[in-house]
Protein backbone atom coordinates (compact mmCIF):
# COMPACT_ATOMS: atom_id res chain seq x y z
CA UNK A 1 0.00 0.00 0.00
CA UNK A 2 0.83 3.65 -0.65
CA UNK A 3 1.98 5.44 2.78
CA UNK A 4 0.64 8.63 3.45
CA UNK A 5 1.63 11.38 1.66
CA UNK A 6 4.56 9.73 -0.38
CA UNK A 7 3.77 11.31 -3.63
CA UNK A 8 3.33 15.59 -3.50
CA UNK A 9 2.54 17.79 -6.69
CA UNK A 10 3.99 21.31 -6.60
CA UNK A 11 2.63 23.31 -9.98
CA UNK A 12 -0.19 26.03 -11.41
CA UNK A 13 -4.11 25.00 -10.64
CA UNK A 14 -6.11 26.13 -13.31
CA UNK A 15 -10.15 25.21 -13.88
CA UNK A 16 -10.56 23.70 -17.60
CA UNK A 17 -12.97 25.35 -19.61
CA UNK A 18 -13.57 22.87 -21.62
CA UNK A 19 -15.65 22.72 -24.88
CA UNK A 20 -15.59 21.73 -28.67
CA UNK A 21 -15.32 24.43 -30.77
CA UNK A 22 -14.88 24.82 -34.80
CA UNK A 23 -12.40 25.81 -36.84
CA UNK A 24 -13.51 29.50 -37.53
CA UNK A 25 -13.26 30.33 -33.47
CA UNK A 26 -9.32 29.05 -33.32
CA UNK A 27 -8.54 31.01 -36.75
CA UNK A 28 -10.18 34.03 -34.47
CA UNK A 29 -7.78 33.88 -31.74
CA UNK A 30 -4.96 31.95 -33.49
CA UNK A 31 -5.14 28.96 -31.70
CA UNK A 32 -2.97 26.20 -33.40
CA UNK A 33 -3.98 22.62 -33.01
CA UNK A 34 -2.17 20.73 -30.46
CA UNK A 35 -0.57 23.26 -28.87
CA UNK A 36 -0.55 24.62 -25.22
CA UNK A 37 0.24 28.35 -24.68
CA UNK A 38 -0.20 31.61 -21.98
CA UNK A 39 -2.99 33.58 -22.78
CA UNK A 40 -2.16 37.37 -24.00
CA UNK A 41 -4.64 39.81 -23.66
CA UNK A 42 -5.97 38.89 -27.26
CA UNK A 43 -6.93 35.96 -26.12
CA UNK A 44 -8.98 37.36 -22.66
CA UNK A 45 -12.36 37.76 -24.71
CA UNK A 46 -12.35 33.94 -25.53
CA UNK A 47 -13.17 32.26 -22.13
CA UNK A 48 -16.57 34.10 -22.23
CA UNK A 49 -17.30 33.77 -25.60
CA UNK A 50 -16.90 30.12 -25.35
CA UNK A 51 -18.88 29.82 -22.03
CA UNK A 52 -21.61 31.56 -24.16
CA UNK A 53 -21.38 29.88 -27.63
CA UNK A 54 -20.28 26.05 -26.88
CA UNK A 55 -21.41 23.47 -24.35
CA UNK A 56 -18.84 23.94 -21.95
CA UNK A 57 -17.71 21.69 -19.34
CA UNK A 58 -15.86 22.78 -15.83
CA UNK A 59 -12.97 20.80 -14.76
CA UNK A 60 -10.13 21.14 -11.93
CA UNK A 61 -7.26 21.01 -13.77
CA UNK A 62 -3.67 22.25 -14.24
CA UNK A 63 -0.77 19.51 -15.74
CA UNK A 64 0.62 18.89 -12.09
CA UNK A 65 -3.10 18.58 -10.51
CA UNK A 66 -4.61 16.31 -13.08
CA UNK A 67 -1.17 13.94 -12.78
CA UNK A 68 -1.77 13.82 -9.36
CA UNK A 69 -5.47 13.28 -9.09
CA UNK A 70 -4.89 10.10 -11.79
CA UNK A 71 -2.40 8.71 -9.23
CA UNK A 72 -4.52 9.17 -6.37
CA UNK A 73 -7.41 7.22 -8.60
CA UNK A 74 -5.00 4.69 -9.42
CA UNK A 75 -4.15 4.15 -5.60
CA UNK A 76 -7.30 4.35 -4.24
CA UNK A 77 -5.99 5.30 -0.87
CA UNK A 78 -7.40 8.61 0.46
CA UNK A 79 -4.40 11.19 0.99
CA UNK A 80 -1.60 8.74 -0.46
CA UNK A 81 -1.01 12.18 -2.64
CA UNK A 82 -0.64 16.22 -2.14
CA UNK A 83 -0.82 19.15 -3.90
CA UNK A 84 0.17 22.97 -3.52
CA UNK A 85 -0.33 25.71 -6.20
CA UNK A 86 -2.14 28.97 -5.61
CA UNK A 87 -5.74 29.65 -6.64
CA UNK A 88 -7.69 33.29 -5.86
CA UNK A 89 -10.51 33.63 -3.37
CA UNK A 90 -13.44 32.93 -5.47
CA UNK A 91 -15.94 30.77 -6.75
CA UNK A 92 -13.48 28.93 -9.03
CA UNK A 93 -11.45 28.49 -6.33
CA UNK A 94 -14.09 26.91 -4.11
CA UNK A 95 -15.20 24.71 -7.14
CA UNK A 96 -11.32 23.37 -7.19
CA UNK A 97 -11.06 23.00 -3.77
CA UNK A 98 -13.75 21.30 -3.65
CA UNK A 99 -13.38 18.83 -6.38
CA UNK A 100 -9.77 18.30 -5.30
CA UNK A 101 -11.14 17.04 -1.88
CA UNK A 102 -13.71 14.35 -3.50
CA UNK A 103 -10.54 13.07 -5.80
CA UNK A 104 -8.99 12.08 -2.26
CA UNK A 105 -6.25 14.45 -2.82
CA UNK A 106 -4.70 16.78 0.27
CA UNK A 107 -4.60 19.88 -1.35
CA UNK A 108 -2.77 22.94 0.38
CA UNK A 109 -3.73 26.09 -1.72
CA UNK A 110 -2.13 29.41 -1.80
CA UNK A 111 -5.06 31.89 -1.35
CA UNK A 112 -4.34 35.10 -3.46
CA UNK A 113 -6.58 38.37 -2.29
CA UNK A 114 -5.72 40.17 -5.38
CA UNK A 115 -6.10 37.70 -8.82
CA UNK A 116 -9.11 35.50 -9.81
CA UNK A 117 -8.74 31.74 -9.65
CA UNK A 118 -6.64 31.09 -13.08
CA UNK A 119 -8.32 29.03 -15.96
CA UNK A 120 -7.78 27.07 -18.91
CA UNK A 121 -9.66 26.78 -22.25
CA UNK A 122 -9.12 23.80 -23.48
CA UNK A 123 -10.87 23.73 -27.16
CA UNK A 124 -11.15 20.14 -28.70
CA UNK A 125 -12.03 19.94 -32.39
CA UNK A 126 -11.98 16.08 -33.77
CA UNK A 127 -10.89 14.85 -30.46
CA UNK A 128 -7.38 16.79 -30.49
CA UNK A 129 -7.10 19.88 -28.02
CA UNK A 130 -5.59 23.02 -28.14
CA UNK A 131 -5.00 24.75 -24.58
CA UNK A 132 -4.93 28.36 -23.81
CA UNK A 133 -4.04 29.05 -20.17
CA UNK A 134 -4.76 32.32 -17.95
CA UNK A 135 -2.83 31.82 -15.09
CA UNK A 136 -4.03 34.81 -12.88
CA UNK A 137 -4.01 33.55 -9.32
CA UNK A 138 -1.74 30.29 -10.11
CA UNK A 139 1.13 33.05 -11.02
CA UNK A 140 1.02 34.48 -7.66
CA UNK A 141 2.24 31.20 -6.15
CA UNK A 142 5.16 32.65 -3.58
CA UNK A 143 7.73 30.57 -2.17
CA UNK A 144 6.92 31.77 1.86
CA UNK A 145 3.60 29.63 1.64
CA UNK A 146 6.24 26.87 0.63
CA UNK A 147 8.33 27.31 3.60
CA UNK A 148 5.38 27.64 5.96
CA UNK A 149 5.54 24.24 8.51
CA UNK A 150 2.45 22.99 7.58
CA UNK A 151 3.28 22.96 4.07
CA UNK A 152 7.10 22.04 4.27
CA UNK A 153 6.16 18.83 6.32
CA UNK A 154 4.21 17.35 3.24
CA UNK A 155 7.69 17.99 1.54
CA UNK A 156 9.14 16.23 4.43
CA UNK A 157 6.19 13.67 4.00
CA UNK A 158 6.61 12.59 0.70
CA UNK A 159 9.32 10.60 -1.04
CA UNK A 160 8.16 10.95 -4.64
CA UNK A 161 7.73 15.21 -5.75
CA UNK A 162 6.38 15.58 -9.52
CA UNK A 163 6.48 19.06 -10.98
CA UNK A 164 5.40 20.24 -14.30
CA UNK A 165 7.41 22.81 -16.37
CA UNK A 166 4.78 24.91 -16.22
CA UNK A 167 5.70 25.53 -12.96
CA UNK A 168 9.19 26.94 -14.12
CA UNK A 169 7.34 30.35 -15.49
CA UNK A 170 5.86 30.77 -12.15
CA UNK A 171 8.58 30.21 -9.33
CA UNK A 172 11.66 28.35 -10.20
CA UNK A 173 12.66 29.30 -6.80
CA UNK A 174 10.05 26.85 -5.04
CA UNK A 175 11.09 24.04 -7.21
CA UNK A 176 14.55 24.52 -6.60
CA UNK A 177 13.98 24.37 -2.72
CA UNK A 178 12.11 21.00 -3.13
CA UNK A 179 14.41 19.81 -5.96
CA UNK A 180 17.85 20.44 -2.95
CA UNK A 181 15.86 18.92 -0.45
CA UNK A 182 15.10 15.73 -2.71
CA UNK A 183 18.58 15.81 -3.66
CA UNK A 184 19.87 15.74 -0.15
CA UNK A 185 17.51 13.18 0.80
CA UNK A 186 18.05 10.42 -0.95
CA UNK A 187 14.18 11.12 -2.50
CA UNK A 188 12.82 11.19 -5.99
CA UNK A 189 12.63 14.38 -8.28
CA UNK A 190 10.68 14.13 -11.23
CA UNK A 191 9.58 17.11 -13.92
CA UNK A 192 7.79 17.10 -17.47
CA UNK A 193 9.54 19.11 -20.35
CA UNK A 194 5.58 20.26 -20.41
CA UNK A 195 5.64 22.55 -23.74
CA UNK A 196 7.74 23.87 -26.60
CA UNK A 197 7.89 27.31 -24.96
CA UNK A 198 9.04 26.15 -21.75
CA UNK A 199 11.77 23.95 -23.71
CA UNK A 200 12.46 27.87 -26.07
CA UNK A 201 11.78 30.71 -23.31
CA UNK A 202 13.02 29.63 -19.99
CA UNK A 203 15.73 27.39 -20.45
CA UNK A 204 17.89 28.76 -18.24
CA UNK A 205 15.61 27.85 -14.88
CA UNK A 206 14.94 24.58 -17.01
CA UNK A 207 18.50 23.75 -17.21
CA UNK A 208 18.98 24.87 -13.58
CA UNK A 209 16.17 22.29 -12.37
CA UNK A 210 17.07 19.18 -14.91
CA UNK A 211 20.51 18.83 -12.97
CA UNK A 212 18.40 17.78 -10.14
CA UNK A 213 15.95 15.52 -12.20
CA UNK A 214 15.64 11.78 -11.96
CA UNK A 215 12.94 11.06 -14.15
CA UNK A 216 11.70 13.34 -16.97
CA UNK A 217 8.90 13.30 -19.16
CA UNK A 218 7.75 14.71 -22.23
CA UNK A 219 6.07 14.17 -25.67
CA UNK A 220 8.12 14.17 -28.89
CA UNK A 221 6.65 17.60 -29.86
CA UNK A 222 8.86 19.17 -26.62
CA UNK A 223 11.57 16.71 -27.41
CA UNK A 224 12.36 17.68 -30.56
CA UNK A 225 11.49 21.19 -29.39
CA UNK A 226 14.30 20.84 -26.18
CA UNK A 227 16.88 19.21 -29.00
CA UNK A 228 16.61 22.48 -31.59
CA UNK A 229 16.98 24.63 -28.75
CA UNK A 230 20.23 22.92 -27.49
CA UNK A 231 21.78 22.61 -30.98
CA UNK A 232 21.74 19.19 -30.75
CA UNK A 233 21.86 17.67 -35.19
CA UNK A 234 18.80 15.12 -34.28
CA UNK A 235 14.89 14.96 -34.41
CA UNK A 236 15.20 11.20 -33.36
CA UNK A 237 13.31 11.05 -30.59
CA UNK A 238 15.08 8.15 -29.48
CA UNK A 239 18.64 9.63 -29.46
CA UNK A 240 17.16 12.42 -28.10
CA UNK A 241 15.73 10.54 -25.26
CA UNK A 242 19.12 9.16 -24.61
CA UNK A 243 20.96 12.52 -24.49
CA UNK A 244 18.44 13.95 -22.03
CA UNK A 245 19.40 11.16 -19.78
CA UNK A 246 22.58 11.83 -20.05
CA UNK A 247 22.52 15.51 -19.08
CA UNK A 248 24.73 16.06 -16.41
CA UNK A 249 22.75 15.70 -12.48
CA UNK A 250 23.93 17.44 -9.62
CA UNK A 251 22.82 14.62 -7.39
CA UNK A 252 24.28 11.71 -7.96
CA UNK A 253 22.38 8.90 -5.93
CA UNK A 254 19.70 8.17 -8.70
CA UNK A 255 20.61 7.50 -12.44
CA UNK A 256 18.06 10.05 -14.76
CA UNK A 257 15.42 8.01 -16.90
CA UNK A 258 13.91 9.61 -19.72
CA UNK A 259 9.97 9.03 -20.46
CA UNK A 260 8.90 10.20 -23.79
CA UNK A 261 5.29 9.45 -25.16
CA UNK A 262 4.84 9.85 -28.63
CA UNK A 263 0.75 9.14 -28.88
CA UNK A 264 -0.27 6.19 -30.57
CA UNK A 265 3.38 5.12 -30.90
CA UNK A 266 5.35 2.99 -28.62
CA UNK A 267 6.45 4.81 -25.90
CA UNK A 268 10.63 5.65 -25.50
CA UNK A 269 12.10 5.04 -22.09
CA UNK A 270 15.87 5.83 -22.28
CA UNK A 271 18.01 4.85 -19.58
CA UNK A 272 21.78 3.83 -19.05
CA UNK A 273 22.60 4.79 -22.82
CA UNK A 274 20.07 2.25 -23.42
CA UNK A 275 16.73 2.65 -25.34
CA UNK A 276 13.61 0.67 -24.87
CA UNK A 277 10.18 0.85 -26.55
CA UNK A 278 6.75 -0.25 -24.75
CA UNK A 279 3.82 -0.18 -26.59
CA UNK A 280 0.66 1.74 -26.07
CA UNK A 281 -3.24 0.33 -25.67
CA UNK A 282 -4.73 0.91 -29.18
CA UNK A 283 -7.85 3.04 -29.49
CA UNK A 284 -9.87 2.55 -32.51
CA UNK A 285 -10.47 6.46 -33.50
CA UNK A 286 -14.19 5.75 -32.95
CA UNK A 287 -13.60 6.03 -29.46
CA UNK A 288 -11.43 8.82 -29.01
CA UNK A 289 -13.78 11.76 -27.08
CA UNK A 290 -10.67 14.58 -26.55
CA UNK A 291 -7.03 14.17 -26.18
CA UNK A 292 -6.36 16.53 -23.13
CA UNK A 293 -4.96 15.76 -20.01
CA UNK A 294 -3.48 12.23 -21.99
CA UNK A 295 -0.19 13.22 -20.70
CA UNK A 296 -0.99 14.57 -17.91
CA UNK A 297 -3.15 10.72 -17.16
CA UNK A 298 0.03 8.68 -18.01
CA UNK A 299 2.31 10.34 -16.00
CA UNK A 300 -0.63 9.74 -13.30
CA UNK A 301 -0.69 6.02 -13.93
CA UNK A 302 3.09 5.76 -14.24
CA UNK A 303 3.73 7.78 -10.28
CA UNK A 304 0.96 5.39 -9.00
CA UNK A 305 3.12 2.33 -8.95
CA UNK A 306 6.10 3.68 -8.99
CA UNK A 307 5.66 5.10 -5.59
CA UNK A 308 4.49 1.50 -4.93
CA UNK A 309 8.33 0.07 -5.92
CA UNK A 310 6.57 -1.99 -9.29
CA UNK A 311 9.31 -1.79 -12.26
CA UNK A 312 9.40 0.38 -15.20
CA UNK A 313 7.66 -1.72 -17.51
CA UNK A 314 4.72 -1.79 -15.49
CA UNK A 315 4.62 2.16 -14.47
CA UNK A 316 4.76 2.19 -18.30
CA UNK A 317 1.83 -0.15 -18.73
CA UNK A 318 -0.13 1.84 -15.66
CA UNK A 319 0.71 5.28 -17.74
CA UNK A 320 -0.70 3.74 -20.85
CA UNK A 321 -3.83 2.28 -19.16
CA UNK A 322 -5.01 5.59 -17.34
CA UNK A 323 -4.35 7.69 -20.93
CA UNK A 324 -6.22 5.53 -22.66
CA UNK A 325 -9.20 5.64 -19.96
CA UNK A 326 -9.02 9.78 -20.13
CA UNK A 327 -8.79 9.78 -23.79
CA UNK A 328 -12.23 7.88 -23.76
CA UNK A 329 -13.61 11.08 -22.05
CA UNK A 330 -14.64 14.85 -21.88
CA UNK A 331 -11.22 16.25 -19.82
CA UNK A 332 -9.55 14.61 -17.61
CA UNK A 333 -11.97 12.77 -15.80
CA UNK A 334 -11.90 9.00 -14.91
CA UNK A 335 -14.74 6.29 -13.51
CA UNK A 336 -15.08 5.71 -9.59
CA UNK A 337 -12.25 2.82 -9.72
CA UNK A 338 -9.57 1.79 -12.20
CA UNK A 339 -9.81 -1.74 -13.73
CA UNK A 340 -5.75 -1.93 -13.86
CA UNK A 341 -4.35 -4.93 -13.52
Amino acid sequence: MASEGILLGMGNPLLDISAVVDEEFLQKYGIKLNDAILAEDKHKPMYEEMASKFNVEYIAGGATQNSIRVAQWMLQKPGATSYMGAIGKDKFGEEMKKNSKQAGLNVHYYEDETAPTGTCAVCVIGGERSLVANLSAANCYKTEHLKKPENWALVEKAKYIYIAGFFLTVSPESIQLVAEHAAANNKYFLMNLSAPFICEFFRDVQEKALQYVDFVFGNETEARTFAKVHGWETDNVEEIAVKISQWPKASGTHKRITIITQGADPVCVAEDGKVNLFPVIPLPKEKLVDTNGAGDAFVGGFLSQLVLGKPIEACVKAGSYAANVIIQRPGCTYPEKPDFQ
